[in-house]
């Protein structure tokens, strides 16, 4: 795991009732703020400080949205109630929020369809959110939640060269963390933006030995061209995870 700062907001973590629904009044506040700047807000959520390192199935996101974040401090309050092993903790935050709701629902169907049960040898992609998680590393080019004007952040207003804030996270802080995966995973990039990242990172030589499947679409119900979009590109993203597969 990297360092985390996990044990510098758990004051203020402590503070919240584990027993009610949790409010943008209650998380978007000056006591989980890491900066802010360009009109952008960046918050802490403890869902992306673990690092599942022997991961073989890596997927990486823009940011992680409002929907996430209440998600994982939600899951939090619960853990720490049961728990009081650190990284156990933060690895129950990680299961129950990365990409929960109905992207979680889209994305499994649009893994089917590139081949991955059948080049990780199960039944359905569903079983990575479940029996299968150990196979599966989820995070996001920028770790935290980051809000533009009190909005989800969705990578183009500003575009990530545009802010210093949101470069030092993609092109420094996110390298070093794919940097753990120990093993040749295959990378799945996140749509259009995330995609941009891992090229100039490659061209710039800062990422790890890994398969990356460039060309799959973003799973959220916001962008309706996923569909169309998936199957355009549906030949050669099979035929990358084949390859990778050694199939």
């Amino acid at each position: 795991m990297l360092n985390t700062k996990f044990q510098l907001f758990l004051p203020a973590i402590q503070t919240l009732r584990p027993q009610k629904t949790l409010t943008k009044q209650d998380l978007l506040t000056d006591r989980f703020l890491i900066e802010k700047a360009e009109g952008l807000s960046m918050y802490y959520a403890p869902h992306n400080e673990y690092i599942n390192n022997k991961a073989i199935i890596v997927m990486v996101g823009i940011t992680p949205g409002w929907n996430q974040m209440k998600t994982a401090f939600e899951q939090l309050l619960k853990s720490l109630d049961s728990y009081d092993n650190t990284e156990r903790i933060l690895k129950e935050v990680k299961i129950a929020a990365s990409f929960s709701g109905t992207i979680r629902s889209n994305l499994i169907h649009m893994l089917d369809e590139c081949g991955i049960p059948e080049a990780i040898h199960v039944s359905s992609s569903a079983s990575l959110f479940n029996e299968n998680r150990q196979l599966l590393h989820t995070t996001a080019i920028i770790k935290y939640p980051v809000f533009y004007q009190g909005k989800n952040y969705t990578g183009h207003q500003p575009g990530i060269h545009q802010s210093s804030l949101l470069t030092s996270y993609a092109y420094e802080v996110f390298p070093e963390e794919l940097g753990q995966i120990q093993q040749s995973a295959l990378i799945i990039p996140l749509g259009k933006t995330v995609e941009s990242v891992f090229h100039k990172l490659l061209k710039e030589g800062k990422l790890s030995q890994h398969a990356y499947l460039f060309g799959f679409p973003h799973p959220s119900g916001a962008n309706g061209h996923r569909k169309k979009q998936l199957q355009q590109q549906k030949e050669s993203l099979i035929s990358t995870v084949k390859a990778w597969a050694g199939q």
